[in-house]
């Protein structure tokens, strides 16, 4: 029963996402997720239906949880035209990147590099899941223009 509710759960976001007219997506540059993202809350699913919301503080940090694991370690970047997370120590760290469309009220996050859905998101305002108060705070060393694959144009914040 599980499994039917994540699978009818990222049939309806991939749905939503496709049955929008295209007229209605407009791609925000890296500028405008900054001024978006900062500050507030991005809470949404994955096409796999799971959960994630996470708290972009200003400092670079990134609070909250993505499919139900809680963020140690989370930081955030924005790129000209992306938005950028990284997980995890400089030797293991894991960087994914996306860009931002706006269509209607909902934000569709898609890999930078393949163009493919990867989340439905909606943005709230502050921190109202009280994410930030929820583990030890961590500071952000500003690395990810090292992450494997060598994009040295994901420079530090």
């Amino acid at each position: 029963m599980k499994r039917l509710g994540r699978s009818l759960a990222a049939a309806l976001i991939l749905q939503a996402g496709l049955a929008l007219p295209a007229a209605a997506v407009e791609r925000l540059s890296g500028e405008a997720i900054r001024r978006l993202f900062e500050g507030n809350t991005v809470s949404g699913r994955y096409n796999n239906g799971r959960p994630f919301s996470e708290f972009h503080h200003k400092d670079g940090r990134a609070t909250g949880h993505n499919r139900h694991v809680l963020n140690r370690d989370a930081c955030w970047i924005t790129t000209p035209e992306a938005v950028c997370y990284y997980y995890g120590p400089h030797a293991t760290r894991r960087t994914y990147c996306f860009t931002v469309e706006l269509s209607g009220k909902l934000y569709v996050l898609r890999t930078l590099r393949e163009g493919r859905i990867n989340g439905i998101a909606t943005i709230e305002p502050g921190d109202p899941h009280r994410h930030a108060g929820r583990i030890e705070p961590w500071n952000c060393d500003g690395l990810i223009s090292r992450w494997p694959g060598g994009q040295t144009r994901l420079a530090g914040r």
